[in-house]
């Protein structure tokens, strides 16, 4: 069970309501350690001094801000926390803004907020009025020393906080100096016709589950292999794909193969339908089974032997089949 990282209350006008604080992701990824190729012990980082080779022991290190190449201003941490901000237990709304003002590109990290003790008629209250309104609302907020802009958004039934980049952490579009001119990327409107019709043909709803990360899927299968014995191995790489002259004739093999897998799905729809029994086809299924089972008893005992041979056998086949994994 997720364990509440900050509590405190969100404020707006003369409101306060109690929350708790759950990240509402645990990111998946791969971790490796450093060992030794020789012997496979993991070896440990030293801090240390390039000028004498000797280790700097942790009491001894202070925080330095590079000015130019090799010149430092030092700064100690009392003078750090003199100028921290103060530590509240506070969500402060300021703003209630449309929630597609928002571009995506300043979110960062996503939270839950459940109510605290007590204060579960206010955050439903804010949590319905949010969802009626279509706004989310513009806070800041102090965790572990650092002053977070946030938005605060209903999500189904919980109210969510995430972080927020400020304005000067997002790069400008026009700082990067490779785009290509206005007219460069001026496309003809047959181009955007068929353009729009792929993306219409591949339309379907969000559903996140159909998504998985498969290098990582990947690296884990290939670390249980290596842990059983198994040697991997090295496949060749895939050549870059070549740049296409023609774009109208990419984008019209790319809808007819959109086509062809559509067609393909719906044709599988139909194959399935069409095993599901008809309606009466139960009872002459039936009277087929009782015409049989006379059959086989009006034959006599040497076949109903070779039966519990046969089934005998096909039992022990499937014993000594391995089971697959998981």
């Amino acid at each position: 069970m997720p364990r509440a990282i900050w509590s405190g209350a969100i404020s707006f006008g003369l409101v306060n309501i109690p929350v708790k604080l759950y990240s509402a992701v645990s990111k998946k990824t791969v971790r490796f350690h450093q060992l030794d190729s020789k012997t496979g012990t993991r070896i440990q980082q030293k801090r240390v001094n390039p000028q004498t080779g000797e280790e700097v022991p942790y009491e001894q290190l202070v925080k330095g801000y590079e000015l130019s190449p090799d010149r430092y201003v030092i700064v100690r941490p009392e003078e750090l926390e003199a100028i921290e901000p103060k530590k509240t237990r506070t969500i402060d709304i300021e703003d209630f803004v449309e929630i597609g003002d928002i571009d995506p590109i300043y979110y960062d990290h996503p939270y839950y907020l459940a109510p605290g003790t007590g204060a579960g008629k206010a955050y439903g209250l804010l949590l319905q009025a949010l969802k009626e309104s279509g706004r989310v609302g513009i806070a800041r907020v102090v965790i572990r020393s650092k002053e977070q802009l946030v938005a605060i958004r209903p999500r189904d039934e919980v109210l969510t906080m995430e972080t927020l980049l400020f304005g000067d952490e997002v790069v400008s579009p026009e700082e990067l100096g490779e785009l290509p001119d206005a007219e460069e990327v001026k496309a003809r409107k047959k181009e955007v016709d068929m353009a729009r019709q792929l993306i219409d043909s591949l339309a379907t709803e969000f559903d996140p589950s159909r998504y998985r990360d498969e290098h990582r899927d990947a690296v884990l299968e290939m670390i249980e292999r290596k842990a059983e014995g198994e040697e991997i191995a090295i496949q060749p790489t895939e050549e870059a794909p070549e740049e296409v002259p023609d774009l109208m004739a990419a984008l019209e093999a790319s809808i007819a193969s959109a086509k062809r897998q559509s067609g393909g799905q719906s044709k599988d729809s139909k194959a399935k339908a069409d095993s599901k029994p008809k309606p009466g086809a139960s009872s002459k299924q039936a009277g087929g089974g009782k015409q049989a089972g006379e059959s086989k008893q009006s034959t006599g005992g040497k076949q109903s032997t070779g039966g519990k041979k046969a089934a005998s056998s096909n039992g022990s086949k499937a014993r000594k089949r391995p089971a697959a994994k998981q």
